[in-house]
């Protein structure tokens, strides 16, 4: 049974940093893709695609939303099965329910994560 489950959460300031890391199991292999998503709450809820590593096998670099870029790094351990993501120069904006995906399935060449598996999720509120 495949379980993704983060840890790192919390509350920090504008300005300041967070790690947080997300461990995989029950995957025989790899996963071809893993990545981070956010999901602020309330009734305008939004759900953005942070960043993600699509070929986790190799050194593919991580791909970025634009909002995060420059201040947010992907990187994994070297057995594969722990993924990462340090928030730095952190904005309210920022806040939002963290959640790690890894997929084997893919579709016209992209992760499909509809047909991966999520974890539950980790609250991050950042200050101002």
């Amino acid at each position: 049974q495949v379980q993704l489950v983060e840890s790192g959460g919390g509350s920090v300031q504008a300005g300041g940093s967070l790690r947080l890391s997300c461990v995989v199991s029950g995957y025989k292999d790899y996963p071809v893709c893993m990545g981070w998503f956010r999901q602020t709450p309330g009734p305008g809820k939004v759900r953005e695609e942070v960043g993600f590593i699509d070929d986790v096998r190799s050194a593919t670099v991580p791909t970025y939303a634009d909002s995060v870029k420059g201040r947010f790094t992907i990187s994994k351990d070297n057995g594969g099965n722990i993924l990462y993501l340090d928030m730095h120069n952190m904005e309210p904006e920022d806040s939002a329910i963290y959640s790690c995906a890894a997929t084997n399935r893919r579709s016209y060449g992209r992760c499909n994560w509809g047909l991966g598996n999520r974890g539950q999720g980790t609250q991050v509120t950042v200050s101002s």
